[in-house]
């Protein structure tokens, strides 16, 4: 996934006039940090791309170009972040500040990216005008920005990141209901569907296998908890649950299990 023939990118252009690139160029970089930081993906670092002068592949006046790489300056070092600059790796038509993120053995991958373009809206590409506020036409500054990047790469470093192991609330199994036995089906079936109206990922282990070789399954396919079913739960009213990599959690109340569930889920716990 890291290495694909086609990729698909978050892309979004942001118009905005010369006085709100400031606080737009900020906002997008908040969210692509946002991302990074709500998925524990901390070892990153920040890239800023500017021209190179002697070089002639890049399209605009220096006057823009001076002004895009000031307001990108500008708003990383508002961040907060350590950056480095690149002269050359700018894009042909404006500077830009990369995240590369590092993957569990160290290789970087320039993932988000926010963009600041004077030259695509000006008269010489598209022409793109407003009318500002003296009620002439202004041409406005474009701001690319893709907090994730190659959605495809993205995907490929997260699963990397986790080895596999979602956290509740990324993982596209998130429950998995054991029954001990085929006479406790339908009391397992129950707490598929009262798991379901909460909008859980979850699934029925209906096999004719023991006890243990589901559990096993369950942990190999990496689900983040498991409900086993059998006579004394039914017979209780409660649901045994066993977590991924916290082992066996004890019994508890059905609704005690989803209020716990939701509250971790609702919280993007890692």
């Amino acid at each position: 996934m890291t290495r694909v023939r086609g990729f698909t990118q978050d892309d979004a252009h942001i118009f905005c006039t010369p006085d709100q690139l400031a606080a737009e160029v900020a906002g997008c970089l908040a969210l692509v940090k946002t991302v990074l930081s709500t998925l524990g993906m901390d070892d990153y670092s920040v890239r800023l791309a500017l021209r190179d002068p002697d070089s002639d592949k890049y399209v605009g006046s220096q006057e823009n170009w001076d002004k895009a790489e000031a307001a990108l300056r500008a708003a990383v070092q508002e961040l907060g972040v350590d950056y480095i600059e690149e002269p050359g790796e700018a894009a042909f038509y404006g500077p830009k500040i990369d995240f590369v993120v590092n993957d569990v053995i160290g290789r970087p991958w320039q993932l988000g990216t926010v963009q600041v373009d004077y030259n695509l809206p000006s008269a010489e590409r598209f022409n793109l005008t407003y009318i500002g506020a003296d009620n002439v036409p202004h041409h406005p500054v474009m701001v690319h920005r893709a907090p994730f990047g190659s959605m495809e790469r993205f995907v490929g470093l997260l699963i990397e990141h986790f080895e596999g192991a979602f956290p509740t609330w990324l993982a596209p199994e998130q429950v998995r209901v054991l029954p001990i036995s085929e006479k406790f089906q339908d009391a397992a079936q129950a707490q598929v569907d009262a798991l379901l109206e909460v909008g859980a990922r979850v699934r029925l282990d209906s096999a004719a296998e023991k006890i243990g070789a589901k559990i096993r399954l369950a942990q190999l396919d990496k689900v983040p908890y498991m409900l086993i079913i059998g006579a004394n739960e039914v017979e209780s009213n409660t649901v045994s649950v066993r977590h991924r990599r916290r082992g066996d959690l004890g019994a508890l109340c059905p609704k005690d299990f989803i209020a716990q569930f939701r509250e971790e889920v609702s919280s993007r716990s890692l």
